[in-house]
């Protein structure tokens, strides 16, 4: 049979196959119309790849489907299908042909078939199917690679590291892309994380919209995302008002000025304090106020909580005293005070009259010595001082309710209002004084975004190397177990507070229950950009790419900056962006480098280098412009060249 025939013969039969798995998915939606976005999501893609081998075939796809008790569609977080991504030429893992399988919609379009024996290696040839990926022109939205895995990807992926799982590789590693499908692989292996959910933390809104269909599409929805500044509900901040602010605020001895304000709002009389109650007058030591107050802090509570501690030290204090005058110090009409009646404390008939006028009632054949007052007596006496005005104003005055709003902006008074490093601070705050906890109701997902205090089965962090100490310290917060997995590259370290050694910011969390994982092939960035934006940074082991630029980038000096860039955005296709240190009006979409990071495009066009490389970081910056393009990579400056781009040629004619 020619090749072409034969090979639309293998498209037909994989596609009375695909007719078969979206029958038995179409019976599951109607069974389970609570799933159905689940499976609408799965549904696109559903099945991938093929494995033959000597046990037989088994189709591999984005969840699992059974016909009873045999397998119709293997689930491709299975220990099944891990052939189809690790199995090589060397290593065959019992399989003789790897199939992947490319479908539009419920129709197969291709077929590409890897026969390993006698192919060498892991390499990307013959593989139509990951050649096509990292060649198509970028979306709005990132696609999964669960079709495209390769065997250093797949391994990360399939982890079991209890701790913190880092995830380094340069740019177009995949290494956000890993990560997420570590998530989908974690939630099937260990379902009981459903319950807590899991949290995905990004640099940026734009960049979470970017990648969120990635886990949808993977069959899991138990996910929350959000950048740093959605930690603290409520709060929309303005960006930090200068660089040495962002490191100020984001260096962890913050923490101490923060405790210290907060205790420091604790006052304790220096002398004993009257206190007036329903007629009668009591005089609190100072002395037994300090008492109230170490009992509060030794409880370990936060402050508002431990407040609660205080209040009752106080109010028992306070009812012992009253008990102890009520007893002994009741007045009679005529205002002398009780002797005691006889010599072994039996009260007089006189005594007994006396108590009747102040309200205490005592059987008349009851004269032996006693206390006066009984538990009920004290604890309805507990109760009214709990109640009473004046007691409460005192417990305020000395042990005041505060707010993370009042704590932080008694230390940095907020101009403009808060902002992106002051979110880490009043999170600090709020976990400090015991605020944050709110009730509702919905989905996991829904719960927890709602909920300051909630914690997650596993804790996702990308462009992780941005994060300053405080804001560390407020993501570990939401992750008691420490199951996370951070994704960075600190060559791409943009802020002032950010990260330059992986065991300086996890250290002081998890000591040493964490592993590095290095990506080290770049599937997106061409080799041409690559060399370019690794001149900006010397030093740096930039990651191998495995494609050449259709056009080498290039650059272009222009005194009109805004009409030179809209005449090369005029003139390009594809998803484009400019990036520039500052707002540009041009018509096309405008990001910084740190808006840029974890985002990819077509076409990018930098503007104003020596601007950029003028920040606290700015080769990093400049670093992470250069190498977000898959296709064509322009720099446009309105002077001379800065050294670090000057080895680009100019463009043609200019």
């Amino acid at each position: 049979m020619p090749h072409d025939d034969r090979h639309q013969a293998e498209i037909a039969h994989e596609q009375s196959y695909l007719d078969l798995l979206h029958e038995h998915l179409d019976l599951l939606r109607a069974r389970d119309p609570a799933d159905r976005d689940r499976l609408d999501a799965v549904g696109h893609g559903l099945c991938f790849g093929r494995l033959d081998g000597p046990g037989g075939t088994l189709y591999i796809g984005r969840i699992g489907l059974f016909d009873g008790d045999d397998p119709l569609l293997v689930d491709w977080r299975a220990p099944a299908a891990r052939p189809f991504y690790t199995a090589t030429a060397a290593a065959p893992e019992g399989v003789r042909r790897r199939r992947r399988i490319t479908t539009r919609g419920r129709t197969v379009v291709a077929v590409d078939d890897e026969l390993l024996d006698g192919l060498d290696g892991d390499g990307l040839a013959g593989d139509a199917a990951l050649l096509a990926a990292v060649t198509a022109g970028r979306g709005e939205r990132m696609a999964d690679i669960v079709t495209t895995l390769r065997a250093e990807q797949d391994r990360i992926v399939r982890s079991e590291h209890p701790g913190v799982l880092v995830v380094e590789g340069g740019p177009g590693t995949g290494k956000t892309a890993v990560a997420l499908h570590r998530v989908a692989y974690l939630l099937y292996r260990h379902r009981h994380l459903l319950a807590r959910g899991v949290l995905v933390v990004g640099p940026s809104p734009v960049f979470l919209d970017y990648i969120g269909q990635v886990l949808p599409g993977l069959g899991e929805d138990h996910v929350v995302t959000a950048t740093v500044a959605d930690l603290v509900p409520g709060v929309v901040p303005v960006p930090d008002e200068s660089a040495e602010d962002a490191e100020a605020k984001g260096d962890a001895r913050v923490t101490d000025l923060l405790a210290a304000a907060v205790r420091d709002r604790v006052t304790i009389p220096d002398g004993s304090c009257e206190v007036r109650f329903e007629g009668h007058v009591v005089r609190l030591g100072a002395a037994r106020v300090r008492q109230a107050a170490d009992r509060a802090w030794r409880s370990g509570l936060p402050h508002n909580q431990a407040r609660l501690v205080f209040e009752r030290e106080v109010v028992e204090a306070l009812a012992r005293l009253l008990a102890e005058r009520m007893e002994h110090v009741l007045l009679t009409d005529s205002g002398e005070a009780l002797d005691g009646g006889a010599a072994d404390g039996s009260l007089s008939a006189a005594d007994l009259r006396a108590l009747a006028a102040a309200g205490v009632v005592v059987d008349p054949d009851d004269t032996g010595p006693r206390p006066l007052l009984s538990e009920d007596d004290l604890a309805d006496l507990r109760a009214g001082l709990l109640a009473d005005r004046g007691v409460r104003a005192l417990v305020a005055a000395w042990w005041p309710v505060l707010t993370p709003e009042e704590v932080v902006g008694g230390l940095f008074p907020p101009r403009r209002g808060w902002t992106l490093s002051d979110v880490p601070l009043l999170d600090e705050a709020a976990a400090l004084l015991g605020t944050g906890r709110r009730d509702g109701g919905g989905t996991v997902a829904e719960r927890a975004a709602a909920d300051r205090t909630w914690t997650y089965g596993h804790v996702v962090v990308d462009e992780a190397q941005e994060l300053s100490a405080m804001a560390w310290r407020m993501v570990m917060r939401r992750c008691p177990s420490r199951s996370m997995t951070v994704v960075g590259d600190l060559a791409q370290t943009g802020s002032p507070a950010g990260a330059t050694s992986w065991a300086d910011v996890l250290g002081p969390h998890v000591g040493d229950r964490w592993r590095c994982e290095r990506l080290t092939v770049n599937y997106r960035t061409p080799a041409e950009m690559m060399a370019a934006a690794a001149a900006v940074l010397p030093g740096i082991t930039p990651p191998t790419s495995v494609r050449s630029a259709p056009t080498p980038p290039w650059r272009v000096r222009a005194d009109d900056v805004p009409a030179a860039v809209a005449e090369l955005v005029a003139r390009q296709e594809g998803r484009i962006a400019v990036i520039a240190p500052e707002p540009l009006d041009v018509p096309a979409p405008v990001f910084t480098p740190t808006e840029a990071k974890g985002l990819e495009f077509d076409v990018v066009i930098v503007v104003d280098p020596a601007r950029v490389l003028a920040a606290p970081r700015g080769r990093n910056d400049l670093y992470v412009a250069m190498t977000r393009a898959t296709r064509l990579l322009v720099v446009v400056h309105p002077g001379p060249p800065p050294a670090e781009i000057a080895a680009l040629p100019l463009a043609p004619g200019r």
